[in-house]
C-alpha cells in the first residue's frame, strides 16, 4: 500500500497540482446518508418563546438528490416534537409525507425519518424545541447585565444544532440559508447572517446567509440588544450597559481583517460583527460566519485579550472556508485558526505580543497532556461511537499549530504562506479531510525535490501521542525575565513589592501564575495579593490562575472571590480547572458541590454537562 501511494503521488506531481474529492457516505456522528441527499438551502420561520423556553416553527429543507430513486430523508433531531412533515410535489403542492422519530440516543439524539413518494425538491419539518435543548440557554432577567429583559443564545458546535433544528447536522454538509424569527416587543434577534442595525422586528426579524455554511455555524441570539459601529464593515452587539466598553475594546477590527486579507485572501463573508453575549456564554467564542458569538471575559479595558477575537476572525478563513469534513479532523480548523490568529496578532499587536502567545499556548499545551489519554493527544482523532464534544482540548489548537509553525521555519514564511493561502483559495466553502492536506500540502511543499520535511515526520504529529522530540519551543525574552522573578520569590531572594509588576501585560502575569500555582504557599500569595490586589482583579485570564493558585494553596482569603468566579463565569475554559482542582479533595470537592448547587442554573447545557461529569453531580 506504501509504495502504491508513493506512485500516485508521483502520478499526482508530474500532471501538476489538482485536487481529487471523495464525498463521504456517512458521517459516524449524523444519521443522514449523504450519498443519497443533501440539503442545500434551508428556510426557518420560527417563534421564540422566553415562556415556553422553545423555538417554534417550521424548518423548509431545499434538496439536492444524488440518488433519486431513495426516496427517503434521513435527518438528525434532539430532544425535537416533530409535529407534522410535509413534502412539495413536482407541481409545486404540499402534501403530508410520513415520517418516524427513533428513541433517543444519549450522544446523537433521534434520527428522524421521512419516507417520500418521489424525489421532493423540497420538504418542510414542523416542530418546537424542548426547554432543556443542549444548544440552546435560556437566561431569565435577574441572569443578564440589565437585569430587565430575558435573553437567549445558541451554540450549535460540535451537533448541537439538531436540537434547535432537524437537518443533517455534520460538517460534511454545507447550506444557505434565510430566517424569519418573531420575539416579543423589546427583544431583538441576530443570527448568523445579515444583521440589519435599524431592524425593528415587525412582521418578524428577516435574515439571508448568501454563502454555504456546515451546521454547527448556524446561531441566534434574543434579547436586550444593542449596536455600535466599530468599523467600515463591522458592528458590536451587546447589552447596552456595556456597549461603549466593548466598542472600545473592539476597535481595532479593521485593522485586524485587513491584516489577515493582506496574508489570506479577501474576507468573502460581507461584514464582521461581534456580539458580546452573557458571562454563561461557555467558550471565549464560537466563529459563527458575519456575527462572532464572544465571552464579555474579554472585556479587561486594556485590549489584553483580544487574540480571542483574532482567532474568530481568522476562522473566517480556517474553518468557515475550508473546514474539517468530520469531527476526527478538528485539527484542519482548530490549528490553522491558531496558526492565523498569531500571525494576526503579530501584525497588529507585534512581535513580542505574538511570541508571548505562542509560548503561553505551548506550555499550557504540554501541562493539559499530562492528564489527557494517549488517543486524545493525536492530531487525527478516534471518535467512534463518542461524543464529538470529546475532540475539543488544547491539542486541536496548540499542537496544530505547533507543527504549521515547524512547517513555516523549514520551508521559509513566504513560502509556506503562499501554500496556505492557495489552500483556501482552492478549498473556499468547502469541507475537507486529513487526506486531502496530506495530498495537496504533499504536492507543494513535502513531496518537492530537496524538502527539508519528509511525510513520515507529519505522522508524529498527526498520528502519534504527545509533542515530537524535534518540536522546538518558542522563545519570549520578557517571558524568561518573568521566569528569572519567579525565581527569586519561590526562593525568598524577592517579595512581592520587589517584582515591581505593576506595569505587567496580562500575558506576563498568566506566565507568572501558571509557574507559580504549582509552588504556591499561602505566605507567598498573602504577599502577593497586598502588593497587586489579584483576588480582587477583573481580569478573568489573571485571576482564574490565581484562584487556582489559591485552591492548591489553600489561601482562604481568595474564596469568596472563588465562590463568585464560580456561579458567575461559564466560559469553561475559565471555570473547569477550578472545579476539576477542587474535585481531587473530599473537603475542597464538598465545598464545590455546596457551590455547585447555585451556580448550575445559570450554565450552558455544555458546561453543565462537564462540571457534572468533574464533580459526579447527578441533577434532580
Amino acid at each position: 500500500m506504501r509504495n502504491l501511494f508513493a506512485g500516485l503521488v508521483a502520478v499526482l506531481m508530474a500532471v501538476g497540482p489538482i485536487t481529487v474529492r471523495a464525498e463521504a457516505a456517512r458521517d459516524e456522528h449524523s444519521y443522514a446518508h449523504l450519498d443519497e441527499v443533501r440539503i442545500k438551502q434551508v428556510y426557518l420561520d420560527l417563534d421564540v418563546s422566553f415562556e415556553q423556553r422553545q423555538l417554534a416553527g417550521f424548518a423548509e429543507l431545499s434538496l439536492d438528490w444524488k440518488k433519486p430513486e431513495a426516496k427517503r430523508l434521513d435527518l438528525d433531531t434532539r430532544d425535537l416534537t416533530i409535529e407534522r412533515v410535509s413534502a412539495q410535489r413536482a407541481d409545486g403542492s404540499w402534501a403530508n409525507a410520513p415520517f418516524a422519530l427513533a428513541k433517543r440516543d444519549a450522544k446523537f439524539g433521534s434520527h428522524l425519518r421521512i419516507r417520500l413518494k418521489d424525489a421532493a425538491p423540497k420538504v418542510r419539518v414542523y416542530y418546537h424545541t424542548a426547554p432543556t435543548a443542549s444548544g440552546l440557554q435560556w437566561l431569565e432577567p435577574a441572569q443578564t447585565l440589565g437585569k430587565h429583559k430575558p435573553f437567549m443564545f445558541s451554540q450549535a458546535q460540535a451537533i448541537h444544532a439538531r436540537s434547535f433544528a432537524p437537518l443533517q447536522d455534520t460538517p460534511a454538509v454545507r447550506f444557505t440559508y434565510r430566517a424569519r424569527i418573531t420575539a416579543p416587543a423589546g427583544i431583538r434577534v441576530l443570527m448568523s447572517a445579515d444583521n440589519d442595525p435599524v431592524a425593528d422586528g415587525h412582521g418578524g426579524f428577516r435574515f439571508q446567509m448568501p454563502q454555504p455554511i456546515p451546521s454547527y455555524l448556524l446561531a441566534i441570539a434574543a434579547g436586550d440588544i444593542a449596536s455600535k459601529q466599530v468599523g467600515p464593515r463591522s458592528y458590536v452587539w451587546t447589552e447596552p450597559g456595556r456597549l461603549d466598553a466593548v466598542a472600545k475594546e473592539f476597535e481595532d477590527i479593521e485593522a485586524m481583517i485587513v491584516a489577515a486579507e493582506k496574508l489570506y485572501g479577501p474576507y468573502r463573508w460581507g461584514r464582521y460583527d461581534m456580539l458580546v453575549l452573557p458571562p454563561s456564554f461557555p467558550f471565549g467564542g464560537m466563529e459563527n460566519p458575519r456575527l462572532s458569538f464572544l465571552t464579555p471575559t474579554l472585556i479587561a479595558g486594556d485590549k489584553s485579550l483580544v487574540n480571542v477575537v483574532a482567532h474568530e476572525l481568522a476562522h473566517s478563513w480556517s474553518g468557515n472556508l475550508a473546514t474539517n469534513g468530520t469531527w476526527r479532523d478538528l485539527w484542519l480548523n482548530e490549528s490553522f485558526t491558531s496558526y492565523v490568529e498569531n500571525r494576526i496578532v503579530e501584525s497588529v499587536f507585534g512581535v513580542d505580543q505574538a511570541l508571548m502567545d505562542q509560548v503561553v499556548g505551548q506550555q499550557e499545551l504540554l501541562a493539559e497532556m499530562k492528564e489527557l489519554p494517549a488517543l486524545d493527544q493525536h492530531l487525527v482523532l478516534s471518535l467512534k461511537g463518542r461524543d464529538p464534544d470529546d475532540a475539543f482540548s488544547g491539542v486541536p489548537y496548540q499542537k496544530g499549530e505547533w507543527m504549521l509553525r515547524m512547517l513555516e521555519r523549514r520551508f521559509g514564511r513566504d513560502r509556506f504562506d503562499a501554500v496556505v493561502r492557495a489552500w483556501f483559495d482552492e478549498h473556499a466553502f468547502q469541507s475537507v479531510s486529513t487526506e486531502e492536506f496530506l495530498e495537496f500540502f504533499g504536492t507543494r511543499l513535502f513531496d518537492t525535490k530537496d524538502s527539508p520535511v519528509q511525510r513520515q515526520e507529519l505522522d508524529a504529529w498527526l498520528h502519534q501521542p504527545g509533542v515530537p522530540k524535534h518540536a522546538l519551543l518558542s522563545h519570549s525574552a520578557r517571558l524568561e525575565a518573568i521566569d528569572a522573578q519567579l525565581a527569586a520569590f519561590v526562593a525568598g531572594k524577592k517579595n512581592a513589592a520587589a517584582l515591581e509588576a505593576n506595569a505587567w501585560s496580562t500575558g506576563e502575569w498568566v506566565h507568572f501564575l501558571n509557574g507559580f500555582s504549582e509552588k504556591a504557599d499561602a505566605a507567598k500569595m498573602a504577599d502577593l495579593d497586598a502588593s497587586y490586589g489579584l483576588t480582587q482583579r477583573q481580569n478573568r485570564e489573571i485571576t482564574m490562575r490565581w484562584f487556582l493558585a489559591g485552591i492548591r494553596a489553600n489561601y482562604a482569603p481568595s474564596r469568596d472571590a472563588l465562590r463568585a468566579h464560580l456561579i458567575e463565569i461559564g466560559r469553561r475554559k475559565l471555570m473547569m480547572p477550578l472545579w476539576t482542582e477542587l474535585a481531587k479533595t473530599p473537603q475542597n470537592k464538598a465545598w464545590a458541590t455546596e457551590v455547585y448547587q447555585t451556580a448550575r442554573p445559570g450554565l450552558h447545557p455544555i458546561a453543565q454537562n462537564s462540571v457534572d461529569a468533574v464533580l459526579g453531580y447527578q441533577p434532580r
